[in-house]
């Protein structure tokens, strides 16, 4: 959750708006008081409105982000320890709305486990 920093009155509107648009992300006391602080400057209740349709849509988009994203050989050429140990160890993907990646990465832990073991049995 974000802190409560500076005052409720000292924030601009705007920045009020974005409190009231993404209001599960803040402790609700501050919502409240953003609320009352948008009341007390006469913002209408249709600027709250907008706030709130425009943070569905952020998030909308970044879902479909997440959802699109997908390994490129360019990952593992420069970051490649990063993304093999994803490949290997990220349990989580599909959850995190990454799919796309979620379904790389079945067929791309069968490759690694297949190189790993051609390794190690040609090392024998």
């Amino acid at each position: 959750m974000h802190a409560h920093k500076p005052e409720i009155n000292l924030r601009s509107t705007e920045a009020l708006l974005e409190i009231v648009g993404a209001e599960e992300d803040w402790n609700p006391d501050v919502v409240k008081e953003a609320k009352a602080e948008l009341q007390r400057r006469n913002v209408p209740n249709d600027r709250l409105m907008h706030a709130k349709y425009l943070k569905r849509k952020s998030d909308d988009i970044e879902a479909m982000k997440r959802a699109q994203a997908s390994y490129s050989l360019l990952d593992f050429l420069f970051r490649p320890a990063k993304n093999i140990l994803e490949v290997l160890f990220a349990w989580e993907l599909k959850k995190d709305g990454y799919l796309r990646k979620a379904r790389q990465q079945r067929w791309l832990r069968l490759i690694l486990v297949i190189l790993i073991l051609f390794f190690v049995l040609h090392q024998l």
